[in-house]
């Protein structure tokens, strides 16, 4: 169904993981440490990534870090640690989801098979689909491109899905309960704090004089009244 890179330098977890996947269908690519995952990311190019937090040497905050300068594949973080700052830094570097060990063969191959499902629903939109327009905010779905003021931006496919659901409807407010229903409708696992952390990762992708996220208080996001200036 897919090629999924799995990154860990522990032998039991990688062999757990492998095993799991295989038997929902997919093709498995395994790699003990940072680097080797790395370049694996980079020479295999894997449909998705498992990536573990917790490594020697170069750990996966690091390896993810690398990747996005060149890639948006998505990526599904492992974290040893049930600790809300892992999390979140693991989002902010670029990861589209993190479950935390231990966890179930279930819940592993749901999570993926949700991540697949983002991936394929940006890249099954109608060819006769225009690009969206809004200000200096382009956003073509068919192509999965985004530009702001005619630089291209790139999104991972989390990132992209809920830039797509504000342009929707320019200007309306959308609490991130909304958010995480029209933007993630596949994925029931994306909480209402993981839509602050990626807001905050497609703002600094973004010129740091204009936004095209507004924060409304104590309400949720909209598309800035800024955006459609020049």
């Amino acid at each position: 169904m897919a090629k999924i890179l799995i990154v860990d330098d522990d032998p039991h977890i990688r062999e757990v993981v492998q095993y799991a996947l295989e038997s929902a269908g997919h093709v498995v690519v395994a790699r003990e440490d940072g680097t080797k995952g790395l370049e694996a990311a980079l020479a295999e190019e894997p449909e998705l990534v498992v990536l573990d937090i917790m490594m020697p040497g170069l750990d996966g905050i690091e390896v993810c870090r690398r990747l996005r300068t060149s890639s948006a594949v998505p990526v599904l973080f492992l974290s040893a640690k049930d600790e809300e700052i892992d999390k979140i830094i693991g989002l902010e570097v670029g990861g589209d989801d993190y479950i935390t060990k231990p966890f179930s063969k279930r819940e592993l191959v749901a999570r993926v098979k949700a991540m697949l499902r983002r991936v394929e629903l940006s890249a099954a939109a109608p060819a006769s689909s225009d690009a969206k327009k809004y200000g200096k905010l382009v956003l073509d779905a068919e192509r999965f491109e985004v530009a702001w003021d005619g630089t291209p931006v790139v999104l991972t496919v989390t990132e992209f899905g809920l830039l797509e659901a504000l342009i929707r409807h320019p200007g309306k407010v959308y609490t991130r309960a909304e958010l995480v229903e029209r933007a993630y409708r596949f994925d029931n696992h994306v909480t209402e704090r993981t839509i602050d952390t990626h807001v905050k990762r497609i703002r600094k992708k973004f010129d740091s004089g204009s936004q095209p996220i507004e924060t409304v208080f104590g309400l949720g996001y909209r598309l800035g009244t800024c955006v459609p200036g020049e």
